[in-house]
């Protein structure tokens, strides 16, 4: 377990010297932030009974998916890895004393934490400022603040273990691209990204929060806004558990597939 843990560590440190790059994102997130309010008040001030989340739950919502943007997107790839798989440069990695699965595991959550950590906190300090409803405003309750924070973890390794499973598919595909644009454009659709899920017609809306990209952003901010209620949240915080373990059991499989092919072709 150290050997990971060395893994995590460097990937988080290497990801926490970007901090020019990390201020320019920011400013650009608080833009987009009040935009996205704006663009929704307008709305709620129209039809407010017809709103499917009230405008405080809305507002709270669009202020965390931009502090934890870093977290779920998927399209903040590890272009090294999926480049070692493409290159054949991954032997390389094999003889590393580690688990190459479990390796790209560790740098994959280190690189998504390092990029969160530059923005999250002025950005939910910024947004504790705004007057409600527009602005970002604490859970209801400390039992509906744990339930996010162990949501958020489990956020987290959703959507790491979804991008292992592309970079393990890569192994079988001459262009990765094509499974990578498709899943971003997915999950912007069905994980909350573009509009959050209450937004979406009925139907669709049963198939995204079943799928796992309604597994990430959609169940953790949910939470916290109070849009997802507390006796609702250990059913969602299980669906989330069981697509880590079914993300997992599948990229590793394909993994452990595709590195024996390797092996063979290669001679």
């Amino acid at each position: 377990m150290r050997k990971y843990w060395s893994f995590f560590k460097m990937r988080l440190m290497a990801g926490l010297q970007y901090r020019a790059a990390a201020l320019a994102g920011l400013s650009t997130q608080l833009v987009w932030g009040v935009m996205e309010v704006l663009l929704y008040r307008a709305f709620w001030l129209e039809q407010p009974e017809r709103f499917p989340m009230g405008m405080e739950a809305l507002a709270s919502y669009i202020w965390l998916q931009q502090a934890f943007l870093s977290l779920f997107a998927l399209w903040n790839w590890e272009f090294n890895i999926l480049e070692s798989v493409k290159t054949g440069a991954v032997s390389y990695e094999l003889l590393r004393p580690a688990g190459i699965y479990g390796m790209w595991m560790a740098q994959s959550v280190g690189n998504r934490l390092s990029r969160a950590a530059l923005r999250m906190v002025p950005l939910i300090a910024v947004s504790l400022l705004i007057p409600a409803p527009y602005g970002l405003r604490p859970p209801a309750s400390p039992a509906a603040f744990g339930l996010f924070l162990l949501s958020a973890a489990l956020m987290v390794l959703v959507v790491c273990a979804y991008s292992l499973l592309v970079y393990a598919l890569t192994f079988y595909l001459t262009d990765p691209n094509g499974i990578m644009v498709l899943s971003v454009a997915l999950a912007d659709l069905l994980g909350g990204a573009i509009v959050p899920l209450p937004f979406l017609p009925e139907g669709l809306r049963r198939i995204a929060a079943l799928s796992p990209f309604g597994s990430m952003q959609n169940v953790p901010l949910r939470i916290f806004s109070g849009d997802i209620p507390l006796s609702e949240a250990p059913a969602a915080m299980g669906l989330q558990g069981f697509w880590i373990a079914a993300l997992l059991s599948a990229g590793y499989l394909l993994t452990k597939t595709g590195l024996r092919r390797a092996v063979i072709l290669g001679g």
